[in-house]
């Protein structure tokens, strides 16, 4: 297991890059400490999956360097980096038994046949999968299959980091949770640093203890779950996680406060220097339905379940609400409310607000 560090990383599949456009990555500089459960989320495109191919030694970055415990690794190929990887499509051998697939990478670096036994073993009990170690692996089902694949990734003891990219893709819907909870039991088992890579929020936010959230090459935020769904630093984030996103809203900035549609907006803290255009951004769990606030005509209600989601117009401006009991009706006339502590202001995307109340 190792601390992993980026440092001043970029890479262009271009020769010779001129400007960022031309890059993959933008510079990412990032510290993923010893034992830890990382995610890379981000849409298709985003570089995520490019991220990982440089850190496993696939790829060679353009400008930068990657260390392993303070150790340049660079230039190494991936058989010297001592890393294990989970790929979407599970990466056994169909005509060996489960023994045998979880045994080769411990055989294969001439582990003796005892500590193979111990810990082909170990692994089993904790994927549950020690019922059918006899078995050709050809015959599982596909989660079964993934199991193993991750079973594998983890059955040694002395990589430096263990990376799964979109491991639950092929996996039926009804399975995922299960495999999820599972790899996050493995990990606070084995204790192993472990980066996930995935276009699917549900799937970072339930693995990881801190979330890489990527958008155009670049890392627009790092937190844990609940500060990306709270404080989104860019609206990218507050759009990308959640169901439904953080409404970003059009806002007129003057005598030194957030408008929307001629409405005053009160924020969470002060407005920050600097320029770009300016919206408010506020999650619909914290839009509320009230007796005053502000003047909207209700468009939609979406039934979601435990709870609605209430669309309405302020003039020309959709914004959502999570809304519980009775919804008012399509056409019907409402005042919504903006939780203050909630409410932030953004320019060009980014947060520009303290949240420090003045």
């Amino acid at each position: 297991m190792a601390k992993i560090t980026l440092s001043k990383l970029r890479h262009s599949y271009m020769p010779h890059p001129k400007s960022a456009e031309d890059y993959a990555l933008k510079e990412i500089d990032l510290d993923w400490s010893d034992g830890g459960a990382y995610a890379l989320l981000g849409p298709s495109g985003c570089g995520k999956s490019t991220l990982l191919n440089i850190i496993s030694g696939l790829l060679q970055p353009s400008e930068g360097q990657i260390l392993f415990d303070g150790t340049d690794v660079t230039a190494l190929p991936p058989d010297q980096r001592n890393i294990a990887q989970v790929f979407q499509f599970p990466v056994i051998y169909d005509t060996m038994s489960v023994f045998d697939n979880l045994a080769f990478p411990l055989r294969n670096r001439g582990v003796p046949e005892a500590k193979v036994n111990d810990r082909v073993a170990e692994i089993a009990a904790m994927l549950e999968v020690t019922q059918m170690l006899d078995a050709k692996a050809a015959g599982l089902s596909p989660d079964n299959k993934q199991k193993i694949s991750m079973g594998r990734g983890l059955v040694r003891d002395d990589v430096n980091v263990v990376m799964f990219d979109e491991p639950l893709t092929v996996i039926d819907p009804h399975l995922k949770w299960k495999l999820r909870s599972k790899l996050k039991e493995l990990h606070q088992r084995v204790k192993a640093t472990m980066i996930y890579v995935t276009h699917d929020q549900t799937e970072a936010l339930t693995f990881a203890d801190q979330v890489v959230v990527m958008q155009d090459g670049e890392v627009v935020q790092i937190g844990t779950p609940v500060a990306l769904f709270e404080r989104p630093e860019h609206t990218f984030v507050g759009h990308f996680i959640g169901s439904p996103g953080m409404n970003v809203l059009p806002a007129e900035l003057r005598d030194g406060g957030a408008f929307l549609q001629g409405h005053n907006v009160l924020l969470e803290g002060a407005i920050t220097g600097g320029e770009g255009t300016p919206q408010i951004g506020i999650r619909p769990e914290f839009v509320s339905l009230g007796e005053t606030g502000l003047p909207a005509t209700v468009r939609k209600v979406s039934d979601i379940g435990r709870h609605n989601v209430v669309e309405a117009m302020i003039g020309e401006v959709s914004v959502k609400a999570v809304t519980e009991g009775v919804p008012p009706a399509p056409g019907s006339n409402v005042h919504l409310n903006f939780r203050q502590d909630q409410t932030r202001l953004y320019r060009d995307g980014w947060l520009a607000t303290t949240g420090e109340k003045t």
